[in-house]
């Protein structure tokens, strides 16, 4: 019975007009046929909001499985179990691990960035706590500063074996080492910085000096206090004489 079309009194039924029941053959046509209909404007904007928010589900699920067990562990299968949704769910968002990778990345960089801007006080009269401020980000100072790390060392060690991530996660343009250069430029053309630096060699030092010093905290070879007074004993010397500090 369930294999036969149904042709009731009822609205829809009769001569020149569509059953209104069907059988389970003529209802899948029909849900195909819904499925291929493009949605109406006003309910796309809906519907890639709830893509993007899916994304970010299944970009935070790998985020998770790389500071806990790095990026080897992260097969599309375990970032599926982690992000609580099917395998086909994460394929049908990421095409291949490679991209979801990448994607996952790129979510990680905007999130630190967001929530870095809504942390440091901009404040042009003071460059050199701007500048600690900055390289604060670099340090675990919080969870989410620490898992961030974390996950950023897991991309690191990955993009050693995998050529094609390390040409994105190692941007040619280093733009972490490019901000703290320009923030010691900055005071050095104001007269804040001592005599004869060069702000890109400073730069340099400092971003890896504090990212590696950030891993050994994660590590418990130093304390964050320790590093602190590392940093700046740094940032003392690149602001010797600084003719506008306060006194």
């Amino acid at each position: 019975m369930g294999g036969q079309r149904w042709r009731g009194a009822g609205p829809g039924g009769g001569r020149g007009r569509p059953a209104r029941y069907c059988s389970r053959s003529c209802q899948a046509k029909a849900y195909r046929r819904r499925r291929q209909t493009p949605a109406p404007a006003a309910e796309r904007p809906a519907a890639t909001g709830t893509r993007m928010r899916k994304r970010r589900q299944i970009a935070e699920a790998l985020w998770r499985i790389a500071a806990e067990r790095g990026l080897h562990a992260a097969s599309l299968r375990e970032v599926a179990a982690e992000a609580g949704v099917s395998l086909r769910t994460v394929q049908y968002h990421f095409e291949s691990k490679h991209q979801l990778l990448v994607a996952a990345l790129h979510m990680l960089h905007e999130e630190n960035e967001r929530i870095a801007r809504s942390r440091i006080d901009h404040d042009p009269a003071d460059p050199r706590a701007l500048l600690r401020a900055v390289l604060e980000e670099f340090l675990p100072v919080d969870d989410q500063r620490a898992t961030a790390l974390r996950v950023f060392a897991a991309y690191y060690a990955r993009s050693l074996t995998d050529p094609a991530l390390a040409e994105v996660f190692l941007s040619g343009d280093q733009p972490l080492e490019r901000l703290v250069a320009d923030l010691i430029a900055a005071a050095q053309a104001g007269g804040r910085t001592a005599p004869g630096l060069d702000p890109w060699r400073e730069a340099d030092l400092l971003v890896s000096g504090t990212v590696g010093l950030g891993g050994d905290v994660l590590h418990q070879r130093r304390t964050l206090e320790d590093v602190r007074r590392t940093l700046d004993y740094h940032l003392d010397k690149i602001f010797a004489g600084d003719r506008g500090a306060q006194p």
